[in-house]
């Protein structure tokens, strides 16, 4: 199945570019979509751990199932404020 995948940030900066579509097996999760965009760009893999995720634009886990066409999106930590 080809899900929409979306990297903010310093993820986008990282990855050359913001938007991809990635196929990925029935049953998977967003952990799988993680490792395959991962695998295709390497620099990515450090943030494993750390980045927010979300599926068709709500925060979800990193075991959350994910479908055909689904939007998921991943985003680097954030600090900062005043």
């Amino acid at each position: 199945m080809r899900v929409k995948v979306q990297l903010y940030a310093r993820l986008r900066e990282l990855a050359g570019g913001a938007e991809w579509t990635c196929d990925v097996p029935t049953g998977a999760t967003v952990a799988d979509v993680w490792r395959a965009i991962a695998a295709d760009h390497p620099a990515l893999a450090p943030f494993e751990r750390s980045v927010s995720s979300a599926r068709n634009e709500e925060f979800a886990k990193r075991t959350t199932a994910v479908a055909d066409g689904d939007e998921v999106a991943f985003l680097p930590p954030v600090s900062g404020g005043a």
